[in-house]
């Protein structure tokens, strides 16, 4: 019997997160205070970040220690599988071998909890109280819920607004574990109840989210901020991911030729890649990496690479990234995760220097592409995650039309349990 799964001991998770600065083309354009538009110290994240967290946002070490406390909760669920696609790979008739890393079978049901129980660790260690977050289509916000479930941290989170209409049973996960969750914009803050008196019916996105999450944490001495995406110490903590994968490839006669991940806010799609992008900065192999971005919110194909806010309020720190504007709200597409103005700083500047490639998919496609994985691997997947099905589905392709065999990664990072209505919304001809 062939093997599909590559597997490895709880002994074998890495013990050390890869944090890519150091091995960068060139150093990050700094953050800049959204007040003076100087930049920042550690003194003007204080309000809203553990210090720890600071300290890894900026940090110049390549391999940071993943503490005791969190290696035991990431047990629950790592290492997760790796996964060889044979169903798929027959269906395309390609001679493309194509992999992939699933991060469905954590407890939240995607790639979220690696971050979310780092953060909410060291928030502990600095006995912080509360925290607030923002969420998309509610897989962060049930990942920090379970994160702060197991710390004792009291959390709140602000769920855009479609996305809480769409995904019921995201919220029930986030109340099961404990959080309190609101629809955003909400009339809780100042910054929400500025969009609904200019638009009463807005769909939310998650530039308002986040606003009035960083409103919500800097008005209260209990509570701190925490994000999901985006931001260094977020992509630092997933590379996990991608750590495994290398261990796991050591199994096999193959390493990926193609690395592909769904994009946002970039977390997913770093933590896969960043491991892989060293050895191509190296210039030990020349991997090709893709970002699948949604068509209606493509930031990375489609935005500037300026300095812009995090949020649409302003609140949060200005940095360098590729963006649509802060303002821009996105048409209410089903893969709620990925509704986001701008980018990772890291994954935009290794666009912008040319290390890494994007690409951006209309939603018809990648749920033709769902539908396909689905119906030839068994698990159905999250929106998503669709966008790097698809965007593996056209590599593998384009090798059955050269005749390359060539080895394909793409990250699974969750499960569609959830997301059942978008998939009725396609498969009875409403999505067009």
């Amino acid at each position: 019997m062939r093997n599909r799964k590559i597997i490895m001991s709880e002994q074998d998770i890495p013990r050390k997160w890869y944090n890519i600065q150091p091995d960068l083309p060139r150093p990050l354009d700094p953050p800049l205070h959204p007040a003076t538009n100087q930049p920042l110290g550690p003194d003007d994240l204080a309000p809203l970040f553990p210090m720890a967290l600071i300290g890894q946002e900026v940090s110049q070490e390549r391999w940071i220690d993943i503490p005791d406390e969190v290696l035991d909760i990431y047990s629950m669920w790592r290492p997760t599988p790796l996964y060889r696609a044979f169903g798929l790979e027959k269906e395309l008739q390609t001679p493309a071998k194509i992999y992939y890393k699933y991060e469905g079978v954590s407890p939240a049901g995607s790639h979220k909890p690696n971050t979310a129980v780092a953060q909410a660790y060291y928030n502990k260690q600095e006995n912080v109280k509360r925290i607030s977050t923002e969420t998309g289509a509610g897989q962060w916000g049930s990942a920090l819920s379970f994160a702060c479930q197991h710390f004792g941290i009291e959390c709140m989170v602000y769920m855009v607004r479609i996305s809480f209409e769409q995904k019921p049973y995201r919220k029930s996960m986030i109340n099961a574990w404990g959080a309190s969750v609101v629809p955003s914009p909400s009339n809780l803050t100042a910054a929400g109840r500025a969009i609904l008196e200019k638009d009463p019916n807005s769909t939310g996105s998650l530039g308002i989210a986040i606003s009035e999450a960083v409103e919500d944490a800097a008005s209260r001495e209990d509570t701190k901020y925490s994000l999901g995406s985006v931001l260094n110490h977020v992509v630092l903590h997933q590379t996990i991911i991608g750590l495994e994968c290398q261990k796991q490839f050591e199994q096999t006669s193959d390493y990926p030729d193609v690395v592909i991940g769904c994009h946002g806010g970039g977390s997913n799609f770093a933590g896969l890649t960043f491991p892989f992008v060293k050895e191509k900065l190296d210039g030990k192999r020349n991997i090709k990496f893709v970002a699948a971005e949604p068509a209606s919110c493509p930031s990375l194909t489609g935005g500037k690479y300026e300095y812009d806010f995090g949020d649409v309020a302003g609140l949060a720190p200005s940095v360098k990234m590729y963006t649509l504007g802060h303002d821009f709200v996105p048409e209410p597409i089903h893969a709620g995760g990925l509704r986001y103005h701008g980018a990772s700083p890291l994954v935009s500047l290794l666009v912008h220097e040319g290390v890494i490639g994007a690409a951006a998919y209309d939603q018809l496609s990648i749920f033709k592409s769902a539908v396909m994985f689905a119906r030839t691997e068994g698990i159905i997947p999250a929106p998503e995650s669709s966008h790097a099905i698809h965007g593996a589905i056209v590599e593998a392709l384009e090798c059955k039309k050269t005749g390359e065999a060539k080895t394909i990664l793409f990250g699974l990072s969750g499960h569609g349990h959830l997301d059942l209505a978008a998939y009725d919304a396609y498969l009875s001809g409403a999505i067009k």
